[in-house]
């Protein structure tokens, strides 16, 4: 990048509506209460975490299967917080809508401070024209419940952006997470 790259985060937010809602500064804290921070950083975007869970149970003994998820081994949840129970997982999305440019590539990464209590987040990269709703999976990795807060800092986007646009986009290959706008699961 030829410019600084918390300005370019903030240009592209802005010019090419690449983050919505958009939050230009770094948040600590809301009504005078410290949170879990998010959105610019030094070189790249704490994303939060919408209110929407789907916590994995496996009260029916089901198997994991990517090509034929069982939709019955998830328990929605709306709130302020998630409890994930041991050794188990919960996934939920962004408070962000996402529209990465052609010539972007996107990474997501866990926070320190999730990470630093056992609870990994876990989000494969935004391709180039992908846009929409990221879907977040945080796996509890500890023999105790874990707690994930709403409309927090969850995880950090980082953005490559090529000195040129890619050959074939996400969006040009018709991809099956294209525009998703809520929590999703695995689809084939």
């Amino acid at each position: 990048m030829s410019i600084k790259a918390d300005k370019w985060i903030r240009r592209m937010a802005l010019e090419a509506n690449m983050i919505e809602p958009f939050e230009p500064g770094q948040v600590r804290s809301t009504d005078g209460h410290r949170i879990i921070s998010y959105g610019t950083s030094s070189y790249g975007y704490d994303v939060r975490c919408s209110d929407e869970f789907k916590v994995f149970t496996n009260i029916e003994s089901a198997i994991v299967d990517p090509k034929s998820f069982d939709e019955t081994s998830f328990v929605d949840k709306t709130g302020d917080v998630c409890v994930i129970p041991p050794n188990s997982f919960a996934l939920a999305r962004t408070v962000e809508y996402f529209r990465i440019p052609r010539n972007v590539l996107t990474v997501c990464l866990g926070k320190s401070t999730y990470a630093r209590c056992g609870i990994i987040v876990n989000v494969t990269p935004l391709e180039p024209e992908w846009e929409g709703h990221v879907t977040l999976e945080f796996s509890n990795t500890t023999p105790l419940p874990a707690k994930i807060y709403a409309n927090e800092g969850v995880a950090q986007m980082l953005f490559f952006e090529s000195d040129e646009q890619c050959e074939t986009s996400y969006r040009d290959r018709g991809g099956k997470y294209q525009g998703q706008l809520g929590v999703t699961l695995p689809r084939t």
